[in-house]
This record gives structure tokens, sequence and C-alpha cells, in this order.
């Protein structure tokens, strides 16, 4: 199983053999913002009521993963621009959300809460 280092390394050597697609951090940012939207239709498509285009692809799982993955594709390329090493970065986040839910004795939204949606409603009931 590949690391987030091994990730980053494999993003830094593509780069280094296609310095063309090495975009400036403020343009893969711009990148990162459009795959965020397009996983959000996906997810709106898929848990909500957006309803999708005549033509587009039903939403699935497959649709969410690949849409996922471009989001943290992008963000693997800003951390190699900005020299940041993602796994200790996600591993101190990790520990503040565990450190933040630390003495809850509840979850903050339950899937029968308003918000969620038909198919996280169905599948508690």
């Amino acid at each position: 199983m590949p690391t987030l280092r091994s990730l980053q390394q494999a993003v830094a050597d593509w780069l280094a053999s296609h310095p063309d697609r090495a975009w400036p951090p403020l343009a893969n940012l711009a990148r990162l913002a459009e795959e965020v939207g397009e996983f959000a239709r996906v997810l709106n498509q898929w848990h909500g009521p957006k309803r999708c285009k005549p033509g587009e692809a039903a939403p699935s799982r497959e649709r969410a993963a690949s849409e996922l993955g471009d989001i943290v594709a992008v963000c693997l390329v800003l951390a190699h621009t900005l020299e940041i090493d993602l796994e200790p970065a996600v591993l101190a986040s990790l520990e503040r959300a565990r450190a933040r839910g630390e003495g809850r004795d509840t979850p903050t939204r339950r899937p029968d809460d308003a918000a969620a949606g038909p198919a996280d409603r169905a599948a508690h009931s």
C-alpha cells in the first residue's frame, strides 16, 4: 500500500519529467476548487436532491471515488510545489480532530438528521 510520502515522490518524479505541467500554486488552488465542485456535484446527486443532466452518468461510488482521487492528486501536486510533507500534516490533522472529539458521548450529526440525504437515511433504517 503506498504511503502519502511515496505518492508525493511519484508526483515529484512525474513533474520532474514533465516540467511544462507544473502549474503555480494559485492555478492549482483553482484546479482544487474545480475538483471539489465536481465531487460536490456527484455527492449531491448521490445523496441529495440534485438531478443528473440528460446523458450524464448516474452518481455512484465509482464516480465519487474518481472525483475524490482527483482532489487528492491536486493536493499532492500542491504539497510538492509548496514543499510540504503531507504525511505528518495529515497525521497532525487527525490528532487535532481526535482531541476535539474526546469526551463527546454522541456524534455531532446522526444519519436520521434532516440534513442527511435519502441514501443516508435508508442505509441506517
